[in-house]
């Protein structure tokens, strides 16, 4: 199926109303939810309201779906907010709203960035971990670090020495954890051992554009490549938006970047954050926007891969 582009005027927006919806994800029932810090996740319902759950402190960042359509939430602290549960994972009940701490600490030390989980076939809990200073990172420092939390509760940190460690994504084999580096402007991949253990990152796909400057042109900042969110569709393609550029592109499996959507002026779409797809034939596509009180939707050229909570 062809990797096609998808126009801007094609995007709609879902939702609004939701503070600061960095995620989406959509449940095996077709329901969508997304992160929000007024509560912890908010439902988008087809009536365009809102139906806010839970309560987790910091802010609620990338969100996914556990097998029993638990909603699994990194906390990214640093965003600030209420304290209480900031930097941590947490699990929420969407039909209670009881939110549980799954890992706050990791070595004796307190979580403060923890960004993006996603779930394997065998229930761990894959987490990403951005940073322990913001001000250090983008000084240079690679202190991001990815860690799990298998079904029994233990957890431990697998990888460390990322630059700024954000959005994962497992293949279809289970075969790579795939590792945006916000920093680095790239994707990485780890190859996962048969003991559950991963072995040396190599790049996935080139540097994706300049860094960041602030205060850039709307010209200047399609250029830029900090990479947040990523996900693989039933191609094979691995899609990754470009946060600070406003532009989704993704990677083939031969390495070629295509451009799929791109808003220079962020009329709509304004710092793209995550990407998930959804529905009876996994093509509708959904996109987190933190700049936005909204999510878009869109149709994609090519269905979405399910995640385990879709199968």
């Amino acid at each position: 199926m062809p990797l096609a582009a998808i126009p801007l005027e094609s995007l709609r927006v879902v939702g609004r109303g939701l503070k600061r919806p960095e995620d989406v994800v959509v449940g095996r029932d077709g329901r969508v939810w997304a992160s929000d810090q007024t509560s912890a996740c908010a439902e988008a319902r087809p009536d365009g309201t809102l139906r806010r759950v839970g309560k987790t402190g910091g802010a609620p960042n990338g969100i996914n779906m556990d097998a029993r359509g638990r909603i699994l939430i990194a906390n990214f602290g640093l965003s600030g907010g209420d304290p209480d549960g900031a930097g941590s994972l947490q699990r929420l009940d969407p039909e209670t709203g009881a939110i549980e701490s799954l890992c706050a600490e990791l070595d004796g030390r307190r979580l403060v960035a923890s960004n993006y989980p996603i779930v394997d076939r065998a229930g761990n809990i894959w987490c990403s971990h951005s940073t322990w200073d913001r001000e250090r990172a983008n000084a240079g420092e690679r202190d991001g670090f990815v860690y799990r939390v298998r079904p029994d509760g233990h957890a431990e940190v697998m990888a460390r020495g990322f630059w700024f460690t954000n959005g994962l994504a497992l293949d279809a084999a289970e075969s790579y954890l795939y590792v945006c580096q916000t920093l680095g402007r790239n994707v990485v991949r780890l190859p996962i051992g048969k003991d559950g253990t991963l072995g040396p990152m190599e790049p996935y796909g080139p540097v994706l554009g300049e860094p960041s400057i602030p205060n850039a042109a709307p010209g200047q900042r399609v250029t830029f490549g900090a990479t947040d969110g990523c996900g693989f569709d039933q191609e094979g393609n691995l899609w990754v938006t470009l946060v600070a550029g406003n532009t989704i592109v993704a990677i083939t499996p031969s390495g070629k970047v295509e451009r799929i959507c791109q808003d220079p002026t962020a009329e709509i779409m304004d710092f793209p954050t995550n990407i998930s797809w959804g529905g009876p034939d996994m093509r509708d596509l959904y996109i987190g926007s933190i700049r936005k009180d909204y999510i878009l939707h869109a149709r994609s050229p090519v269905p979405g891969m399910p995640l385990v909570h879709q199968r």
